[in-house]
């Protein structure tokens, strides 16, 4: 597999845990509004977890930064799949600090939701899942970005334009004055 097939893979892989964590987050902010019925958790911790001091960061629904942080994620993985950014750094280093916030983020809500409160919300486990997936994704589009792009398999002096034909060693050479 190139290069470039695993980039593409790694990001519509990205892409694809985007979609479903956003999915779930939105649904629990749509939840904590009182816009979603009720919560299908199964073991009671959704509720304890959503709805306690932990659910909110700097006065915003945490599942709402969730739902705003993956969308971030899929349009960015969506974007970096067009053909154009297929061998560049920046959409690799976007999806990179993009998952290491969303990481870190979750870390912090995985410690209040296991130590603080001691419960499980197995909606809380799908965005942590998918982060964690995402970041290990992310560190190897890092990694694939910082390696060497390989040259064409075609002779550059062939090439009929000016400026793609290569420039002869000690510089480009100036016309020679006629004499007539």
């Amino acid at each position: 597999m190139t290069q470039t097939e695993r980039t593409i893979r790694a990001r519509m892989a990205i892409a694809l845990l985007s979609l479903i964590a956003g999915i779930s987050a939105t649904y629990l902010h749509l939840y904590k509004l009182g816009l979603a019925g009720t919560l299908s958790c199964g073991t009671g911790g959704c509720d304890k977890a959503i709805f306690s001091q932990w659910g909110a960061f700097l006065g915003v629904d945490v599942a709402l930064i969730g739902t705003i942080g993956y969308s971030l994620l899929l349009g960015t993985a969506i974007l970096a799949l067009q053909p154009r950014w297929h061998a560049r750094r920046e959409p690799a280093l976007a999806l990179l600090v993009l998952a290491s916030l969303g990481f870190v983020f979750t870390l912090r809500l995985k410690y209040a939701e296991f130590v603080v409160l001691k419960t499980f919300c197995p909606w809380c486990a799908i965005s942590a899942v998918s982060i964690t997936a995402i970041l290990v994704l992310a560190v190897l589009q890092w990694r694939w970005a910082k390696a060497p792009i390989p040259r064409p398999m075609y002779d550059t002096a062939s090439m009929s334009h000016p400026f793609l034909r290569p420039t002869p060693p000690g510089g480009p050479t100036k016309p020679k004055p006629k004499q007539d």
